[in-house]
C-alpha cells in the first residue's frame, strides 16, 4: 500500500497556507461508538490533569448542565474543576444564532461563563462565513512533562444534550427536542475517536490556528455586540503556553487531518481561500474502491456530493455503497421540513440512476420502533480507509462551516479473507474492517465476534439487505410473532409534489446547503 493513494499529499490539498504535516505516522485510534462510550473516556482523563496540563476544546454546541454520566459530573464541573487546579484550559465556543431560532448562542454563553468564573478561557467565536458555524467538536489534551500521556478526541459527538446515548438506543435523559417522530427523549447514534501519538500534536496545531487567528471576535450582530459590551465579555484571546513536544509512537495508525475552511473574507490566516481537504479527501478515497463503501451520515443530501457517489458506481461494476441515516430529519413543519427532504431525495436518485441494484440505503429503530436518529459521520472503502469526524456529505460541510475530520490507513493487516477486497494490493486493514464490523454488528443485532458473513463485502449486503427486508415485512405484517433481529429498515425518503419541489429546492440550496467555494471554484465545478 502506498499512503499517497489514499491520502493527499500537501499539493492536491489546495491550501498553499496549510503548514502541518500531511499526515503522520505511529499513532493508535480507537472508535468511541456513542456518547456514553466518549464521555466516560472524556472524565478520566480530564480528571487525570493537574496544575499546569493543556485542555483545549472546540464545539458547535455546549451545554454546561450535560451529564456525563449518570451521577455527573456535569460538562461545566468537569472543565471548571480542571481550571481550579491550575489547568490551562481554553476554549473556542461557536457564537451560534439566537435560541429563538432553535440554536445555542445562551447555551455556550452559559458554558463559556462557567469555565471563565473558574479560571479557563473560553470564547465565543463568530469567525465564519454569514449564516456559516464553526462545526468542529475536538478536544485535545496534553501533558508537558509526559506527552506519551497525550490524546484527542474528535468526531461527531457534541458536549451537549441528547448525545448521551448508548447502543440500546433509548435516548439521552437529557434530551434536545427534535421531530415529534423522534419521541420526548429522541435516540441517538453517533462516534468519536480517541487518537495517541504523533497525530495528538497535529491537532493540537489545528486548535492554535483557530485560537491565534488575528482577526475580531466581535459579533456580527449588532444587539450581541451591545450585550458583549453590557457584560464586559472577553473578545480577545489570552497567549497560548508553548507547544509540548511531539507524543512518541502509540500505535500502528496513519493519521491525516481533514478540515473545512469557507472562502471568507478577511481570509483565515492559515486559509485564506479557505480549506476543503474534507472534500477532497473523500473524492479522491472514493476514486480508489472497488467492492464497498459504507457510510453513516446524518444528511446524505447533496447531489453535488452524491455525483461522486455515482461516478465511483460507474466506474467500478462490482462496488457497492451502504449508507446509514436518520429516518427523518430533525425537524419537522410546513416550510421546515420539505427543505431538509428535498437534498437527500436527489442525492438517493442520482446514485441509484448510476446503478440501482448497487445502493442500499437504511434508516435505523430501536427495539421500540422509534426511529434512532444518526448523528454519526463514518465512511469505510473497501476496509482500508476509514475517516470519521464533524463533516456531513453535504455541500455545507465540504465548503461553507469548519469542520474536522480525521482519517485512518492502519499499518496492521487484517488477514480474513478477503485480505485484499479492492484488489489493488492494498489489503484490509484491522481498524478500518473493524470499525466496520462493529457498526454493522450492531445494526444487526449481533454480539462481538458474530460477523463471519460480514467480512466480505458481498455477503455483507446481503446480509443487510436481508435483515431489513426481514424486519419490514414484520412491520407490514401488524408485528405479529417474534420481533427479527436487526434494526435496519429500507430507507425510502417521501415523494414531494412539484409545487412543493418549486419552493423547496432553492431554499435547500441557499440556505440548508449553501456553497462555501471561491466562484472559481463553483464554476469549474471543483472542490
Amino acid at each position: 500500500m502506498r499512503v499517497e493513494d489514499w491520502f493527499l499529499t500537501d499539493a492536491e490539498r489546495g491550501n498553499p497556507a496549510y503548514r502541518l504535516p500531511s499526515w503522520c505516522a505511529g499513532n493508535r485510534v480507537v472508535p468511541l461508538v456513542h456518547g456514553t462510550a466518549y464521555f466516560e473516556r472524556l472524565v478520566a482523563e480530564v480528571r487525570a490533569l493537574k496544575a499546569g496540563d493543556h485542555l483545549f476544546f472546540t464545539d458547535w454546541r455546549g451545554d454546561a448542565d450535560e451529564r456525563l454520566c449518570p451521577d455527573g459530573p456535569t460538562v461545566g464541573e468537569l472543565f471548571s474543576d480542571a481550571a481550579r487546579r491550575g489547568v490551562i484550559v481554553k476554549g473556542l465556543m461557536w457564537r451560534s444564532h439566537n435560541d429563538d431560532l432553535s440554536y445555542s448562542e445562551e447555551e455556550n454563553r452559559q458554558l463559556g461563563d462557567e469555565v471563565n468564573a473558574a479560571g479557563g478561557e473560553v470564547l465565543l467565536d463568530e469567525r465564519v462565513r454569514r449564516a456559516g458555524s464553526h462545526h468542529q467538536k475536538l478536544v485535545v489534551i496534553r501533558h508537558p512533562d509526559d506527552p506519551q500521556r497525550d490524546v484527542a478526541f474528535a468526531g461527531g459527538i457534541d458536549l451537549c444534550h441528547s448525545r448521551r446515548d448508548d447502543a440500546q438506543h433509548l435516548g439521552d435523559p437529557q434530551p434536545l427536542p427534535i421531530a415529534e417522530t423522534y419521541g420526548p427523549r429522541p435516540p441517538w447514534h453517533d462516534v468519536q475517536l480517541e487518537v495517541r501519538g504523533p497525530a495528538v500534536a497535529m491537532l493540537d496545531g489545528l486548535f492554535r490556528e483557530r485560537w491565534e487567528d488575528p482577526h475580531a471576535l466581535a459579533p456580527h450582530n449588532p444587539a450581541a455586540r451591545l450585550r458583549d459590551a453590557l457584560s464586559d465579555a472577553d473578545l480577545v484571546a489570552d497567549p497560548l503556553p508553548a507547544q509540548p513536544p511531539e507524543p512518541e509512537r502509540a500505535g500502528d495508525a496513519l493519521v491525516q487531518v481533514l478540515r473545512t475552511y469557507p472562502a471568507r473574507r478577511p481570509g483565515y490566516p492559515f486559509a485564506p481561500r479557505g480549506e476543503r481537504s474534507v472534500a477532497r479527501g473523500y473524492a479522491k478515497a472514493l476514486r480508489r474502491a472497488e467492492r464497498l463503501v459504507y457510510l453513516e451520515d446524518q444528511y446524505m443530501w447533496s447531489p453535488h456530493i452524491a455525483r461522486l457517489l455515482a461516478d465511483a458506481l460507474r466506474r467500478s461494476p462490482q462496488l457497492h455503497i451502504v449508507v446509514v441515516v436518520p429516518r427523518h430529519p430533525d425537524v419537522d413543519g410546513r416550510f421546515a421540513l420539505p427543505p431538509n427532504q428535498v437534498g437527500r431525495l436527489q442525492a438517493i436518485e442520482v446514485c441509484r440512476k448510476a446503478a440501482p441494484d448497487r445502493v442500499h440505503v437504511f434508516d435505523i429503530e430501536n427495539h421500540e420502533g422509534t426511529p434512532v436518529y444518526v448523528h454519526a459521520k463514518v465512511a469505510v472503502m473497501d476496509d482500508t480507509w476509514a475517516c470519521a469526524g464533524s463533516a456531513n456529505l453535504n455541500r455545507r460541510s465540504w465548503s461553507h462551516d469548519s469542520e474536522l475530520s480525521v482519517a485512518v490507513l492502519d499499518e496492521t493487516r487484517d488477514d480474513r479473507e478477503p485480505t485484499d477486497p479492492g484488489g489493488r494490493g492494498d489489503e484490509a486493514r484491522a481498524f478500518a474492517r473493524e470499525l466496520r464490523l462493529e457498526l454493522m454488528r450492531e445494526h444487526l443485532d449481533r454480539p462481538p465476534g458474530d460477523d463471519d458473513d460480514l467480512v466480505d463485502p458481498d455477503s455483507a449486503v446481503r446480509a443487510v439487505d436481508a435483515a431489513a427486508d426481514a424486519l419490514d415485512a414484520w412491520h407490514r405484517g401488524g408485528r405479529v410473532g417474534p420481533r427479527p433481529p436487526g434494526r435496519l429498515r429500507r430507507h425510502e425518503p417521501e415523494r414531494l409534489p412539484l409545487r412543493t419541489k418549486l419552493w423547496a429546492v432553492p431554499v435547500y440550496r441557499l440556505v440548508y446547503d449553501p456553497d462555501g467555494r471561491p466562484w472559481r471554484s463553483r464554476l469549474r465545478n471543483r472542490w
